[in-house]
């Protein structure tokens, strides 16, 4: 019971035999407990030395309990005491502790953080791309979504590429292959491409994406809407992922101008063969045509030919089928852009 006070159950049990005998010396506790004599005498210097017993002034060599309305309530304060210090010294340790987090998180997870700039609206966006393309001293990657250009987009993009072109900046762009019945835009990319920008096309996009300098990334907030904004994005984990998304997709794009082929195999060209990665991934014929800057219209199209050609009961079916032919593996152009 008094093991909560610091005292041992030894030490207790002598001073148990104490109080109901106090007269007897150590061969008689030793006798009554039927304990050595040594055990005894170390469960008595315990017990002195929390200040329950003393020494006789009247008998040498024995010993005297201490009243325990006054050694106990004293011990028990003495472990309020000490308690009390405890309490400080775990309060101390969490203010400790506290400062470490805060220093890791300033020194270690700061670094690791991904440093994300909300742009409201196309003029905070425009402006924004204008800031980073006067900053940016190296590279620029690019998927431009959406088909053929406004002309709104293409005159607020121009004398930026013409500004970047002319200092020496490397311009890498994948455009959808849609932009080939667009004039305008045609022309702007024989004019970008001559200024000495690479140009590739594809005939869908994840998203639409700026990277400058591998360090910053443009992205729309809104995929589906890229009017409502976008978001920077530093962080190197993050921006080196989406360099490695920007490169995986042009090493497996044409070149702009280049002759389109159909696939040997299959007689699919690569638009065609797009519709049916869409379609096998559940995408409605809006979406596919959004993926592909294409009018809905066509891409009902192509989705009907497709389907006719599988003899596929529905779009869904049409992209399995394919995938169970192989008709979605590999590219669909094997044309190559010299360097």
């Amino acid at each position: 019971m008094l093991e909560i006070l610091g005292v041992s159950s030894a030490a207790e049990s002598v001073y148990r035999a104490m109080l109901g005998r106090p007269e007897l010396g150590i061969s008689g506790l030793a006798g009554q407990l039927g304990w050595s004599e040594d055990k005894v005498r170390s469960a008595l210097d315990e017990l002195a030395g929390l200040s329950l017993v003393r020494e006789s002034d009247q008998r040498p060599g024995g010993l005297l309990l201490i009243n325990p309305e006054i050694s106990l309530v004293s011990l028990l304060a003495r472990q309020e005491v000490e308690l009390t210090q405890r309490q400080q010294e775990i309060t101390s340790g969490k203010l400790a502790i506290s400062k470490i987090v805060a220093e890791y998180v300033d020194s270690v997870q700061n670094k690791r953080r991904v440093d994300v700039e909300e742009l409201s609206g196309i003029d905070m966006v425009r402006i924004r791309l204008e800031e980073l393309a006067h900053d940016c001293t190296s590279e620029i990657m690019e998927f431009t979504t959406g088909g053929g250009q406004s002309a709104e987009s293409r005159q607020a993009s121009r004398p930026i590429d013409q500004g970047l072109l002319e200092r020496g900046v490397r311009m890498r762009c994948v455009y959808l292959e849609s932009v080939i019945n667009h004039p305008q835009t045609v022309s702007y990319l024989d004019w970008l491409t001559g200024l000495g920008c690479r140009v590739r096309v594809v005939p869908s996009l994840p998203l639409r994406m700026v990277i400058f300098d591998r360090q910053a990334a443009v992205v729309p907030s809104n995929p589906e809407d890229t009017a409502v904004g976008a978001l920077l994005l530093r962080g190197s984990g993050l921006v080196s992922a989406l360099c490695a998304l920007f490169e995986h997709i042009w090493e497996e794009a044409p070149p702009f101008g280049a002759t389109r082929r159909r696939d040997e195999d299959t007689g699919l060209t690569s638009q065609a063969r797009a519709v049916l990665s869409l379609l096998a991934q559940g995408h409605t014929d809006e979406v596919v045509a959004r993926k592909m800057g294409i009018s809905v219209r066509t891409a009902r199209r192509i989705t009907a030919e497709l389907m006719t050609q599988l003899g596929a009961r529905s779009r869904f079916q049409a992209g399995v089928i394919a995938g169970e032919r192989g008709w979605l593996q590999g590219s669909a152009d094997g044309s190559s852009e010299p360097e």
